[in-house]
């Protein structure tokens, strides 16, 4: 009677708290430069060590730059934090994967292709976009500064058990419909808090047909929907992406791993506390119109009208129409474009690149669009020149830079002007997410490419 994430939890419950929350093992946690300098603080100020140092990877990838990273950082802000947290890493016996190191990229993009995320795990870091690593079926998700310092003094942490749901989608995604399409239109549905204090396992043909890195995406997104974290069930797909990998278990040790992460689905007679279900073939490229992801539409349909919606729900949606410049009613097919992004933990993957460079491929980039084209790692960067990619890209105009978060937050230099539109592959469009009046529209890779090379607004099918 047991679900996916039931069987994970509570094999890693070290005591429940008679009314209040469980003491949860930890056996992964990933450590960036934007939430950890303060745990470090309250370690230090109370004396303690890091309980399990083996259990911690720290990486930079927020304030990293995303251009000449064997220079000197130049912003101060920056550049401090990315050299704090080196020294307290080493100070605490840490593993970290350095700026130019080749380990090193976005922390959610390097711990699955590196084998440090592997089904049945509990995994935290102090990034709401955690939830990326349930894809590989394992229980992940974001927690806050004081968490981080809990799980690196005990390797616990104190969590309130979420609630259960299941979304099925039936059916595949037709042609030109990525798993970045599947979860906007999910956030369309049921809104950016639909699913709030849930645990989300994807189920369904539209889920079991995904890739890997799909996978990655679709559970990256879940936290734009409220939910605490997203997961799919390991299977043989997740297996042959895992075998061979880096951290991964080998020999004998493959073989005890494997045998239990084949235990690893939900029973056929489990309960959710909620189900949802989709059919696959309702789905077209989403972009979203307005300043939260659930703000989302089929690029071949027309903005909502406010005639249906209450007074606050309209004063809301005018306010976030106003900033984004739209109308009621209006379609954005045609829309002139600005700035593309490819990249972030939501679409930063080899598998991202190289839809990309299928649309571009034989086409020139629009020559008043700015693109920035940002793997997710170093690891995907060598893919990228391996594959031949790189040509591709450099023959229509494209220029691929060093990997990090780069466009997805203003916390770096990679800044959309005010008012300027960028159709993004991230996964937040909130106002000055991407710098201080910028207007983002969330897409695929596919919607991106093919703005990049109209400079419009353009439905991918028609370069497919």
């Amino acid at each position: 009677m047991n679900t996916l994430f039931d069987k994970i939890w509570d094999a890693h419950v070290v005591q429940q708290v008679e009314d209040g929350p469980t003491q949860l093992y930890i056996d992964r946690l990933y450590c960036h430069e934007v939430t950890s300098p303060q745990a470090f603080e309250g370690l230090r100020a109370r004396g303690l060590k890091c309980f399990r140092p083996e259990k911690i990877y720290c990486m930079p990838d927020h304030n990293t730059p995303t251009h000449d990273q064997d220079k000197p950082i130049e912003d101060p802000i920056s550049k401090t934090q990315v050299d704090t947290l080196a020294h307290n890493a080493e100070e605490f016996g840490l593993t970290h994967f350095g700026m130019m190191n080749k380990k090193n990229g976005i922390i959610h993009v390097v711990g699955p292709e590196r084998g440090l995320t592997l089904p049945g795990m509990t995994i935290v870091c102090g990034d709401s976009h955690t939830s990326t690593h349930g894809a590989m079926g394992a229980v992940a998700f974001g927690i806050g500064t004081s968490e981080v310092e809990m799980v690196m003094a005990s390797q616990c942490i104190l969590q309130t058990r979420p609630k259960t749901m299941r979304i099925t989608v039936d059916g595949r995604l037709g042609a030109g419909v990525t798993a970045k399409d599947l979860a906007l239109y999910m956030m369309s549905r049921m809104s950016t808090s639909g699913a709030t204090g849930y645990f989300v396992e994807y189920a369904g043909e539209a889920v079991r047909s995904l890739s890997m890195e799909g996978r990655l995406t679709l559970c990256n997104l879940s936290i734009e929907m409220g939910a605490r974290g997203g997961m799919v069930a390991p299977d043989e797909t997740t297996f042959a992406y895992i075998k061979g990998r880096e951290y991964a278990p080998k020999g004998e040790a493959w073989e005890k791993a494997l045998a239990y992460w084949k235990t690893l689905r939900s029973d056929d007679d489990a309960v959710f506390d909620k189900e949802v279900r989709y059919d696959a073939a309702d789905i077209e490229p989403m972009i979203t119109y307005g300043t939260n992801p659930g703000m989302g539409m089929g690029i071949t349909q027309h903005i909502p009208t406010t005639e249906d919606m209450g007074e606050a729900a309209q004063a809301s949606f005018g306010k976030s129409l106003g900033y984004m410049g739209f109308q009621p009613g209006e379609s954005l097919l045609g829309k002139p474009v600005d700035y593309v992004f490819l990249g972030a933990c939501t679409n930063g993957r080899i598998e991202d690149f190289r839809a990309f460079a299928s649309i571009v491929k034989g086409r020139r980039k629009a020559d008043h669009v700015v693109a920035w084209l940002v793997p997710g790692s170093w690891m995907v960067d060598e893919q990228i020149r391996q594959e031949g990619l790189d040509k591709v890209l450099e023959e229509a105009g494209f220029a691929i830079r060093q990997p990090g978060c780069s466009a997805c937050l203003a916390m770096n230099d990679d800044k959309v002007p005010a008012g300027k539109y960028a159709v993004s592959t991230s996964n937040r469009n909130f106002e000055g997410r991407q710098g201080p009046g910028a207007r983002t529209l969330l897409a695929s890779p596919l919607t991106a490419a093919a703005a990049a090379v109209t400079g419009v607004i353009t439905d991918p099918r028609e370069l497919i």
